[in-house]
């Protein structure tokens, strides 16, 4: 091995380290200051040689920059190596691949976050007449087929938003970004993979962390203004939206489901990785509880990830303990009886053309989600082993 050539690298300093990464793909590793400085000389067409020498100089140490090179193939970030192309998978498509950072770059503006404040402060300081919050404010009609079909078609069309707000500041920021669907724990969900976020500056990872909620909020508080200027049907509908807006917000506070307030605790914690850090520690912890011996795999971390770890990994083993015991003493008890009911009705010789209808509507749409979520998370599986 002689000369490499790198693919698009972005970089960014952190503490005594640089986060080095591919935006393309999302993925990204911590290297010192050495590590950066190989790249820089790669970077410039020096042989891994002539980058070993120069780096002896510069420093007085000597590091192996062909293992080091090595480590770089693996993680897909060199294109050649002595003029032969490295044979790797392409990065995945992103979601909207025409939509380019220059188009949205207005969005990290930073008027943009004090427009949105101001909305929200004005829904607050007025609090228009007759909206409310309560789960009333959803029936706002005698017909139940239109509250149904008004609430699914607002709330998928306020989860894209949700989702493109994420992809779009993300692209601002130069990261591809990709839309698609994925599984919290019991939850089939819509998420946005920006990891190559982690490269930008932190207020751009900030705004990428929390447009989310930012959208969710400013349409809250847009609805609620309008409802207050209209009356009747609209106005119901309006109050119905506000409430449709906010009712996936306390979601995010599930941390222990890596949410999009996850991100941001994990950004304002410093921590790497703190979800899977709060798996290995919370694994270690029932190893010892049960006797058995194990490393303490936090004292690796740094002081300040390795308290940020521990309470992290207390709410993750907390919140997936109720999560799960929700689903087995509710969830799944009510679908399958809805299912159970669905199949007897379908199949029930003196059932009418309305009953069978009911019940057909009831297993395409209950059983297709759980038959959703489970090819979800078989496909997240099977890309996880990949990796």
């Amino acid at each position: 091995m002689n000369r490499v050539r790198l693919h698009d690298l972005a970089a960014r300093p952190d503490g005594t380290e640089w986060i080095v990464g591919r935006p393309a793909t999302g993925t990204f590793v911590a290297v010192p200051e050495a590590g950066k400085r190989v790249l820089d000389l790669l970077g410039q067409g020096l042989s891994t040689g002539e980058a070993a020498r120069r780096l002896a100089r510069e420093t007085g140490h000597e590091l192996d920059v062909v293992d080091f090179v090595d480590a770089l193939v693996g993680l897909g970030f060199v294109a050649e190596v002595d003029g032969r192309p490295v044979p790797l998978p392409d990065p995945p498509r992103p979601t909207l691949p025409r939509l380019l950072p220059h188009h949205v770059r207005w969005t990290l503006s930073p008027l943009l976050p004090i427009l949105v404040g101001l909305l929200i402060a004005v829904a607050l300081t007025v609090r228009p007449d007759g909206v409310s919050l309560g789960y009333r404010a959803l029936l706002w009609s005698d017909h139940g087929s239109l509250v149904l079909a008004f609430g699914a078609a607002s709330g998928w069309t306020l989860l894209l938003l949700h989702e493109l707000a994420h992809l779009v500041t993300a692209r601002a920021s130069g990261v591809p970004g990709r839309i698609r669907l994925g599984t919290r724990l019991q939850f089939l969900v819509m998420q946005t993979d920006i990891s190559g976020i982690e490269l930008a500056a932190r207020r751009h990872r900030m705004t990428a962390y929390l447009s989310g909620v930012a959208v969710n909020l400013a349409a809250a508080s847009a609805a609620a203004l309008a409802a207050g200027a209209t009356e009747g049907t609209v106005h119901r509908m309006l109050a119905a939206l506000t409430v449709l807006a906010l009712l996936p917000l306390p979601f995010q506070l599930m941390v222990f489901m890596r949410t999009d307030l996850y991100f941001v605790l994990q950004d304002l914690t410093r921590c790497r990785d703190l979800y899977g850090d709060g798996r290995a520690y919370a694994r270690y912890t029932a190893r010892r509880l049960t006797g058995r011996r194990a490393p303490d795999p936090s004292r690796a971390l740094p002081a300040h990830e390795r308290r940020a770890v521990r309470v992290y990994s207390a709410v993750l083993v907390v919140g997936t303990v109720l999560c799960l015991a929700f689903l087995a003493t509710v969830t799944l008890p009510a679908d399958a009886a809805l299912l159970t009911r669905a199949a007897s009705g379908l199949t029930a010789t003196g059932s009418t053309t309305a009953q069978r209808l009911d019940a057909a509507a009831v297993l395409i749409t209950l059983g297709g989600v759980h038959v959703l979520w489970a090819r979800t998370w078989w496909r997240r599986r099977r890309e996880r082993r990949t990796r």
